[in-house]
């Protein structure tokens, strides 16, 4: 799809806003859903630190010299450490 900036729909012929919906429909019970894999690994660092969150989640992008920047690299290329932090956060968040 390509957006067209003239008509303010997307090719295909659907409005924007209706598009929107369709788009926040598709997942509504989804308790990640709109969060961002960073906020997901900063919100864990702040309640965790490193060192206990290398404890709970044993990969070395968590242990080694741990940045934001580094994790987010490994875990949007690894998809089964992405999974083990985004059941930890919904583990510790989700109420």
């Amino acid at each position: 799809m390509t957006w067209c900036r003239t008509s303010n729909t997307v090719s295909g012929h659907i409005p924007l806003p209706r598009l929107v919906r369709i788009m926040n429909a598709e997942q509504p019970k989804n308790p990640l859903h709109g969060l961002t894999l960073e906020s997901i690994v900063v919100r864990l660092v702040d309640y965790y630190g490193w060192e206990q969150l290398a404890g709970r989640i044993n990969i070395n992008c968590f242990k080694s010299d741990p940045s934001v920047k580094s994790s987010l690299t490994f875990l949007r290329r690894t998809p089964w450490a992405r999974e083990q932090v985004e059941r930890l956060y919904l583990a510790t968040f989700a109420s």
